[in-house]
């Protein structure tokens, strides 16, 4: 009896003080909801310069071919019987168009009528319809597009529209809470929540974007749609999620509209949008490689290789520099460079502050445009035979790992009799796409991977062949 009194006690003690807890700390239990954020108003104020976007786009049906006449053609052609088709042949019945339909979300950027959106929303289309707040449907039409950083604009036959406030991506914090607004799965106008996840996220197909990853709840449908922070700006471009189901999972991503506003002034301008090339393969600075360079910790881009003719090689780069800073960013990691160096100025000079055995230095640059196919990048380096890998390789164009479903890889144009590759397994035709592990994006990287790969014993290669993924294991030559 005393034990279950001692018991009650504590039970009576402990309720008081979840009591007193709850009264006097925890205000976000309370009725005072005045710290929680509120986005009635940023819904509101926001909602009516979104639209929705609907695509339609014919493509000749994959059906097989089929006999003229009635169903017994077939039976009468195979027998020999009279009508089997025209003199006894069959006839390959002309393909139908097939309708392919889809939905994406854009939202305005001017009061005549320009909106932004994703380029793979309209890509491809043969009409473009988008739906305004007021469910008034225009056709639109695609002004330009730019497949690398995945933005399009396009625009309707209006005046005096409401339009989105366009802020900037540059004063967004990690932890900030941001609102997004969309189509998922054509459920108009829904709005959803969350907050900055990392900033500047590289993804492997995407170089050129330094993505703003959320938890915010994206859904198909929802690309093209505004991210907004809570003053109610534009401050990104919802383009992907990371999924293993095709639905949300916690990962979103989002294109800066600095990016997708400048994509957007260039395709006005000049129909077009060119894209910075600097020439360097660069790989990242870990702290055993910033020991070994004196560096104090890990930071900048190390330049591994410099391609002949290049911007980099006229302005003095050389391998072995390491690029902590472009066109007044800093750069922390190696993937901080392409998207700096693909918004960059083309032709005009540009400062780059490099660190040189362990000297600071400051060189200016003039980038050339982007070449736009890869291949010629890879042709004008001359050999690239991968020496004791055994085998000649080819750079792919984006169009061609498009087509093969793939985000990077390397094509094996030939093998050599009894080197490494062939002994592999390797064959002509099979797409290189990882390395003991490491993606092959390039040849400068698949060389790199290889001067630093184990010898003597076997590492996992994994290649493409015929559409289908199969590991195979390489030795390379002894030290």
């Amino acid at each position: 009896m005393k034990r279950m009194n001692k018991w009650l006690l504590i039970g009576a003690l402990t309720l008081g003080s979840f009591a007193g807890f709850s009264s006097a700390q925890a205000g976000f239990l309370s009725d005072d909801s005045s710290k929680l954020p509120d986005f009635t108003q940023l819904a509101e104020e926001n909602t009516k310069v979104v639209v929705n976007i609907s695509t339609t786009k014919h493509v000749k049906a994959k059906v097989p071919p089929v006999f003229n006449g009635m169903p017994d053609d077939i039976m009468r052609f195979f027998f020999g019987l009279p009508g089997g088709g025209m003199q006894g042949r069959p006839v390959p019945r002309q393909l139908p168009e097939e309708v392919v339909r889809s939905l994406g979300s854009g939202f305005i950027i001017s009061s005549d009528g320009y909106i932004l959106t994703n380029n793979h929303v309209v890509e491809g289309a043969d009409e473009v319809v988008v739906k305004l707040y007021d469910r008034k449907e225009m056709k639109a039409k695609v002004i330009g597009t730019d497949p690398r950083t995945d933005v399009a604009l396009i625009k309707i036959n209006a005046t005096d529209l409401p339009y989105a406030k366009i802020g900037s991506a540059k004063n967004l914090k990690i932890g900030q809470w941001v609102l997004a607004i969309g189509e998922p799965f054509g459920l108009d106008y829904t709005v959803t929540h969350g907050i900055v996840s990392a900033l500047g996220r590289a993804l492997p197909s995407d170089t050129y974007v330094p993505f703003i990853q959320t938890d915010v709840p994206i859904n198909p449908g929802n690309s093209g749609g505004p991210l907004i922070n809570m003053k109610g700006e534009v401050v990104g471009i919802n383009s992907q999620i990371y999924s293993k189901s095709g639905g949300y999972m916690g990962l979103s991503f989002s294109i800066p509209i600095d990016i997708a506003m400048s994509v957007a002034e260039q395709i006005k301008q000049h129909g077009h949008v060119v894209h910075g090339f600097l020439g360097v393969q660069v790989q990242e600075v870990t702290g055993e490689l910033a020991q070994s360079f004196g560096m104090s910790q890990p930071e900048g881009a190390l330049v591994a290789e410099v391609v002949k003719g290049s911007a980099a090689e006229e302005a003095g780069l050389q391998p072995g520099d390491i690029i902590v800073e472009f066109n007044g960013q800093k750069i922390h990691r190696s993937t901080d460079l392409p998207p700096l160096v693909g918004t960059a100025p083309v032709g005009k000079p540009v400062e780059m502050k490099i660190l040189r055995q362990g000297k600071a230095k400051t060189l200016t640059v003039k980038l050339k445009p982007l070449p736009e196919e890869e291949g010629q990048v890879a042709s004008a380096k001359g050999d690239n035979n991968t020496g004791d890998f055994g085998a000649m390789v080819r750079e792919l164009t984006p169009k061609e790992l498009k087509a093969l479903n793939l985000p990077f890889g390397v094509e094996i144009v030939s093998v050599v009799e009894g080197g490494a590759a062939q002994k592999a397994g390797i064959l002509p035709g099979d797409i290189l796409v990882t390395l003991n592990f490491q993606p092959v994006k390039s040849i400068p990287q698949l060389i790199q991977i290889l001067k630093h790969a184990p010898k003597g014993r076997a590492i996992p290669v994994r290649v493409v062949r015929n559409g289908h993924s199969l590991f195979l294991p390489l030795v390379l030559g002894r030290k």
